[in-house]
């Protein structure tokens, strides 16, 4: 089955929170996923932040198209230690 998001919200520099609809949530950092053109516009704090919740998509994308699919997303999830 395919992860959904079902809830994100801007945690600091490049980590978001999210929850998944399995019930796993946490932190993920994308600072090291913003390679390529689409990208690029996502290094900017400020547009990093101007994410939203698709969700027939069932995740999050940014105004110029960009997104991570959900299973990427999913597997990034920080563990507690």
């Amino acid at each position: 089955m395919i992860p959904r998001v079902i809830e994100a919200r801007y945690a600091r520099d490049y980590t978001l929170w999210i929850r998944f609809q399995d019930g796993t949530e946490g932190e993920v950092d994308l600072r090291d996923a913003l390679t390529g053109e689409v990208f690029r516009p996502l290094r900017s704090k400020a547009y990093f932040k101007r994410f939203a919740l698709n969700r027939e998509m069932h995740t999050l994308t940014w105004p110029n198209g960009a997104d991570f699919a959900p299973e990427f997303l999913h597997s990034r999830i920080a563990v507690p230690a």
